[in-house]
């Protein structure tokens, strides 16, 4: 299992970042070449991005860190072109801005399956993920969620959202609260991760703590960050409590002795102890191992 409670945004055309990438650690990596790069700066960003990865890609997979690459909109005229490019360079995941429509996941990974046989790359290696950033997308979450097989996750781009809403963004959130609980719903039902919108007031750390942790509630993987500094915050945020990781352990090891005693119910603590609760359980000390928590039994 992937996680990825951190995937952190850095300008294709920000070489400084890019390879400093390693130094921060984010679950995911994803270098922008859509809105962070101007007009101008489109073929540099390109290109920069195809050598760093090319150069810096099996460092990444070393550490677990994710590679995503987001690519302009296929009606730009510069999407064509990023995927000529980005699938050549082997990255882990192609994010697909603007998301409107299934039709949309379709026309790139019809794209993407041409440049993989025409580079030799195997069929269906380079992943795809989506970013829903209008009602329109918000609407049809599901039928894009389950469009490819390709997908591993769909996120909320909470700006461009919020102006095509023709409203503005608020600290409580309650602006995004119908488009982020269909993303969640959908993404989930699909199988795949839902990747919540980026926190934009970097120095306000009490905001993007309430933020993380509402979202995390509500059953999001994880958040796009636009500052390294952000990433320890959602990591604390996403790592359970002492006493929660004490009760997956107690559930966990009370369901390995079921098994070995080939009990079909059994109870923790007086309460029946379900497949629902097993699976939260594990969850949870997945979450403490890869926050680093040691757990009983670890090396």
């Amino acid at each position: 299992m992937k996680l990825r409670r951190s995937m952190l945004f850095v300008p294709g055309n920000n070489p400084g970042v890019i390879k400093d990438v390693q130094i921060y650690r984010p679950d995911s990596v994803m270098f922008d070449l859509e809105d962070a790069i101007a007009i101008t700066e489109k073929d540099s960003a390109r290109f920069l991005v195809f050598n760093m990865l090319r150069k810096m890609g099996p460092l990444y997979k070393k550490l677990n860190i994710e590679t995503v690459v987001r690519i302009n909109a296929l009606d730009t005229g510069y999407g064509v072109e990023d995927l000529e490019f980005v699938v050549r360079a082997q990255p882990d995941v192609i994010r697909i801005p603007k998301t409107d429509t299934a039709q949309d996941v379709l026309d790139v990974q019809a794209h993407v399956e041409r440049i993989e046989k025409e580079a030799g790359i195997p069929v269906g290696q380079t992943k795809l993920m989506v970013a829903i950033e209008s009602p329109l997308g918000a609407l049809n979450a599901y039928s894009i969620a389950t469009s490819s097989d390709r997908l591993i996750g769909m996120a909320i781009g909470g700006e461009d959202y919020v102006t095509n809403l023709k409203t503005n963004r608020s600290p409580e959130g309650i602006e995004l609260f119908t488009a982020r609980g269909l993303i969640v719903m959908a993404a989930r039902a699909a199988g795949i991760d839902p990747m919540d919108s980026v926190y934009s007031d970097v120095n306000n750390d009490e905001g993007f703590i309430m933020e993380a942790s509402k979202i995390k509630q509500m059953g999001f993987a994880g958040k796009s960050l636009i500052h390294p500094r952000q990433i320890e915050l959602i990591h604390k945020v996403y790592t359970p409590s002492d006493l929660d990781i004490k009760k997956a352990k107690k559930i966990v090891d009370a369901t390995r002795e079921a098994l070995e005693q080939n009990k079909g119910v059994f109870t923790v603590d007086g309460k029946m102890v379900d497949k629902p609760i097993i699976e939260r359980a594990e969850h949870v000390l997945r979450l403490a191992k890869a926050a680093g928590v040691k757990l009983g039994g670890d090396e």
